[in-house]
């Protein structure tokens, strides 16, 4: 059984900064992908960030430049800095977790209002 918990979601004014965290608890294989989507009521969920199988790393367009990713694999724990964010970031924020099976945190809110 695979868990994961999301945290670090908040209220921010545009151009500010939020840190995000999500820590998987469980069997973890050592090589997953995992990385964060986010999504706004009536749409999609959409990709965000997410570190590959390989290691490497894919951003969605709208975020290159503002957010990073990164991860603690001894904590199993990857991390999302959001920066110079935009109202358009607004959203609920997931975490996820592919080997083999799809696991899905519970979504942490983001929003950036002034």
């Amino acid at each position: 059984q695979v868990q994961l918990v999301e945290s670090g979601g908040g209220l921010v004014q545009p151009g500010g900064s939020l840190r995000l965290s999500c820590a998987a608890s469980g069997s973890i294989f050592r090589f997953n992908t995992m990385g964060w989507y986010r999504q706004v009521p009536g749409k999609e969920r959409e990709l965000v960030a997410v570190f590959t199988r390989t290691g490497s790393t894919n951003y969605a367009d709208s975020v290159k430049g503002r957010f990073t990713i990164s991860r603690e694999d001894a904590k199993n724990t990857v991390h999302l800095q959001m920066n110079s964010l935009k109202p358009e970031d607004t959203a609920i924020y997931y975490c996820r977790l592919a080997q083999g099976a799809e696991y899905w945190g519970r979504g942490t809110q983001v929003s950036v209002s002034s």
